[in-house]
């Protein structure tokens, strides 16, 4: 932030019982997570009551709608925010290069390393970095990897290379695998389960974007044979019988990262109150979202064609837990349902951010030199995080680090945030820029 944003939004945005905090944040010295602020108050008193949010077609957008439709937004001196869905990842990407004011989009619902590639001008029109702010994360898990109904017979899992094998070898050309946005979550995750068993994406696959929702049209038209996407996409297949679940992403990575709630910087830093009350609203609906007496009500509200579109019935399976895979394996109470803010969810943990950044440097996306604290640290607002949270009452929440600490993965490698290069370097399948 600018020095003056800086103050201002010390002097205004939660008082002068958390202003030492947020000196300290801003300045990038160490918080002190004990100051308190008020819990009540509508959290913005500026001149901004309103910002133009995107989202895609998916459960995990349910928190940005939710904070819309239950009138979290309002409740904090936001009520003119608008909700706006977006038709791809690439959209996405387009309207936040705009910025509202020139007919786009200030912030979004977004896999959680587009705002990295969009900070070093990867993924941008203009070939020019845009910095962007990861404010919030929007939720855990709740994606899945799915197959043809024509690989039935090949049981594909998570862990069952020779299936995998045997399946690849009888298309008799690549497996065709498709993924939301290259260097996006849906991409890594495809990638890491194609070459966790033994196949290279790079040379083994072909790998073909397709927008989630349009994902079950084009499995019935055989565009692909597997693709990976969030929920409801996965539970649609199932329900009309076009083919199977292979694996749940929490069995690839339990409790992993998934969308953040990002927003561009120069937004951010211009209007660090509006900032607050947005990130308060979106804190208070990941609770309301992960509380089970809300869930049907959650349903009906995200299933309207506005928003994904979709049928409750495929919807509402998988959020309570019960998840059909569609090739006999049932589970009730499944520990890798998606989780709003139970686990951290909503905590924008750096070693996460650290995961997604290497990833994108094992598969090319970011050059392989890149200084990975430098990019998190510029990008993950952990720290606004923490404030918001401490306004609205939820210190408890604040994770006693940015770290989550190491993380397993299903084939038993292990990423330690602390030594990036030993975790690339242990990885027999990379194709680094």
């Amino acid at each position: 932030m600018a020095t003056f944003s800086r103050r201002r939004f010390l002097l205004t945005a939660v008082g002068t019982a958390a202003g030492t905090a947020l000196l300290a944040a801003c300045g990038g010295r160490k918080e002190d997570s004990t100051t308190t602020a008020p819990a009540g108050g509508s959290g913005n008193s500026g001149n901004v009551k309103g910002a133009t949010l995107g989202f895609i077609a998916l459960t995990d957008a349910a928190p940005v709608i939710i904070a819309k439709e239950k009138g979290f937004f309002a409740k904090h001196g936001m009520p003119d925010v608008k909700v706006v869905k977006q038709t791809s990842w690439a959209v996405t990407r387009d309207n936040l290069e705009l910025g509202s004011e020139r007919g786009g989009i200030d912030g979004a619902h977004i896999l959680s390393p587009m705002p990295y590639l969009l900070a070093t001008g990867k993924i941008t029109k203009s070939k020019e970095p845009l910095p962007m702010y990861i404010l919030a994360r929007l939720n855990l898990q709740g994606q899945g990897i799915s197959a043809s109904k024509a690989l039935l017979g090949d049981k594909l899992s998570v862990d069952n290379k020779a299936g995998l094998a045997k399946a690849a070898s009888g298309l008799g050309r690549k497996l065709k695998a498709a993924v939301t946005f290259p260097g996006g979550t849906h991409d890594l995750w495809m990638r890491y389960w194609l070459a966790a068993n033994g196949i290279d994406p790079n040379k083994d696959a072909d790998l073909v974007v397709v927008p989630p929702p349009q994902m079950v049209a084009n499995m019935q038209t055989g565009t692909m044979d597997v693709f990976c996407v969030g929920e409801p996409w996965n539970q649609r297949l199932v329900n009309k019988q076009l083919g199977y679940t292979a694996t749940q992403t929490g069995e690839i990575w339990n409790k992993h990262p998934e969308k953040s709630f990002s927003m561009r910087a120069d937004w951010v830093d211009k209007n660090p109150q509006a900032t607050q009350a947005l990130l308060m609203a979106v804190q208070e609906a990941q609770m309301w979202c992960d509380d089970p007496n809300n869930l049907d009500e959650m349903c009906e509200i995200i299933a309207k064609d506005k928003y994904i579109k979709a049928k409750v019935e495929d919807i509402k399976p998988r959020l309570a837990g019960n998840v059909n895979y569609g090739d006999g394996r049932m589970v009730k109470d499944s520990p890798m349902r998606m989780l709003f803010w139970a686990a951290n969810a909503s905590f924008p943990y750096k070693s996460h951010d650290k995961w997604f950044v290497t990833e994108d440097m094992r598969w090319g996306y970011l050059p392989a030199d890149s200084d990975i604290d430098a990019l998190v640290n510029k990008v993950n607002r952990a720290d606004l995080w923490k404030l918001a949270a401490t306004a609205i009452g939820q210190e408890k929440a604040i994770p006693a680090s940015d770290s989550r600490g190491k993380e397993t993965f299903f084939d038993g490698v292990v990423f330690d945030p602390e030594n990036p290069k030993a975790y690339l370097d242990s990885l027999a399948i990379k194709a680094m820029a």
